[in-house]
Formats: C-alpha cells, structure tokens, sequence
C-alpha cells in the first residue's frame, strides 16, 4: 500500500479541512502566526503613513539593477555616498571603538571596492517601522552572483532611519557598486501583536540616523 502524505492523513483526520498546528509551532491564543505582508499593505502603510520615502510604486529594470516595490517586498536604492574601508593605518577593526580614519569617503555614482575589502553606505530611502512589523533584509541576487555581499541587521518594531548597508567583496577583483540602484530587498513581518518595548521606546543609539552610520556603543 502507497505511503499516505501528512497532508491526506490530515484530511481524513480533519475532514472540515481545519489542520492542526504543524510540528514545532505551539497555537498563540487566537492570534495568528507572523505573516508576511503583501505589495498592497506596503503601498498602503508607504503612501498614507511615510513608511517609505521617497517610495518607488513600481518595479524599475531597464538598464538598471531593480528597485521599487515588488510581490511581497520593497527593494531600496544605495545612496551616493560611501565609506570605503582601507587599512592605511594598521589599524585593528575593534567594533567598540571602530576607527573612522579607516575610511574613505566618496560621493560618486558608481563605487570600486577593492579585493577582499567592505564599504558602507545608506539607502536612498527614510524608513519608518510600525511598531507590530518587524523588517530583515535580503541582498540583491545581481550583486550576490557576483560574489559581493549585503549586509543588514532587521529593522526593528518602532525604529527609523537611512538603513546602513556593508557591501563586502569577497573576490580577488576590484568590485563595483552602482548608485542610485537596486541593493537589497526589505521583506515586512507582521507579529501576533505589537511588542512590549519597541525600538522607539528603549531609545536605540541608531534611531532617527541619517547618512552613514558608523559603528556605536
């Protein structure tokens, strides 16, 4: 006899199609598990409430490595300014007390990192989170194809701000990063219920940041 899937065991066991929490997944009272949200809530939340500004409503490609709102996300723009880090100095790159003389700054449309090297830099758009969503991001697969990597920390409920973005190259080349174009794409989870204690209300030392953001303590 053919092995039965989870699935039809379920429908046999559960024949008003209602299935039971999946493995590992204990019910939250009558809230419902953290979703991800759609193109409709993200225009909605961007054009009515300044979730996202500027905000692009529509996918860009021509010519251009995407941005704009897509299915279930919003893909943002790398801003022309950027932190290239060089080790003129011998320096040793201590997070609580990074060096800001390891950079260099340049406003440029399209920025070379060296081999084996990292920049920062900032999205063209302002974020505002509400305070039930919590945002993780996700690096442009362009750029990942090309051995160079985004890296974010999530979004938290309540904070605002430019996102910071480290663009690392990991080849034995000279990377290029091109502003005003698509980097990363922001997916929106929304929780049971809003948190206890957002961003906003323990006054994170990154809220309301502007520009590129060096490291703090």
């Amino acid at each position: 006899m053919a092995d039965v899937s989870r699935a039809e065991r379920a429908a046999q066991t559960h024949p008003d199609n209602s299935l039971p929490p999946l493995a590992g997944l204990a019910p939250i009272g009558n809230h419902s598990i953290m979703a991800i949200l759609s193109d409709k809530w993200i225009r909605t939340q961007a054009l009515e409430h300044g979730m996202i500004e500027p905000f692009v409503e529509a996918q860009r490609r021509d010519g251009v490595i995407s941005y704009g709102l897509s299915s279930y996300g919003y893909d943002a723009r790398v801003a022309p300014e950027f932190k290239i880090f060089t080790n003129v100095n011998s320096s040793v790159v201590d997070p609580k007390a990074f060096d800001p003389d390891s950079f260099v700054d340049r406003e440029t449309d399209v920025c070379i990192i060296p081999p084996n090297s990292f920049a920062l830099a900032r999205t063209v758009e302002y974020f505002r989170v509400p305070e039930d969503v919590l945002v993780i991001c996700l690096g442009k697969s362009t750029y990942a194809r090309c051995g160079i990597i985004v890296n974010v920390t999530p979004l938290e409920p309540g904070w605002e701000g430019h996102v910071t973005l480290e663009f690392s190259n990991t080849t034995p080349l000279p990377a290029k990063i091109y502003a005003n174009e698509g980097a990363c794409q922001f997916l929106f989870l929304k929780g049971n219920e809003r948190c206890e204690v957002s961003y906003k209300d323990r006054a994170g030392k990154y809220m309301g940041q502007r520009g590129v953001t060096l490291p703090r303590l």
